[in-house]
C-alpha cells in the first residue's frame, strides 16, 4: 500500500508513448490491486475461512483504491478517476474470485 501511495503522489508518470502508455498503466493498475487483494486474503485467512477472507480482502482493497483516487485528486498533474477505481476493483475482484474458489487447504499435523 505504501508503494501505491508513493507512485500516486508522483505528479506525472506519463512515458510519452501515447495509447501504449495508457494501456500499460491500466494493466499495471489492474495487476497491482489484484496483488493487493491476494496479500490481504493471505493475511486474513489465518482468522477467516478462504471465502470470507477473499471477500474481506476485496472490500479492503476496493476501499483503498477509492482513497488512492481521492489522494490523486490533490496531486498536481494527477486526477482521481472513477474509471481507474473500477479498473482497480476489477483486478481485486478477479484475484478475490480466484482466492475464494481455491480448494480448501488441508492442515498437515506432524
Amino acid at each position: 500500500m505504501a508503494v501505491i501511495f508513493f507512485f500516486s503522489a508522483q505528479p506525472d508518470l506519463n512515458s510519452g508513448l501515447g495509447l501504449l502508455d495508457t494501456i500499460g498503466r491500466k494493466l499495471i493498475h489492474f495487476a497491482e490491486y489484484a496483488l493487493l487483494a491476494v496479500l490481504w486474503w493471505r493475511a486474513l485467512r489465518t482468522k477467516l475461512d478462504d471465502r470470507r477472507a477473499a471477500l474481506a480482502g476485496f472490500v479492503v482493497t476496493a476501499l483503498y483504491a477509492a482513497t488512492d483516487e481521492f489522494h490523486q485528486s490533490f496531486v498536481e498533474g494527477r486526477a482521481g478517476s472513477p474509471i481507474d477505481w473500477a479498473i482497480d476493483c476489477a483486478g481485486a475482484a478477479v484475484a478475490s474470485l480466484w482466492a475464494a474458489r481455491r480448494p480448501a487447504r488441508v492442515e498437515v499435523r506432524g
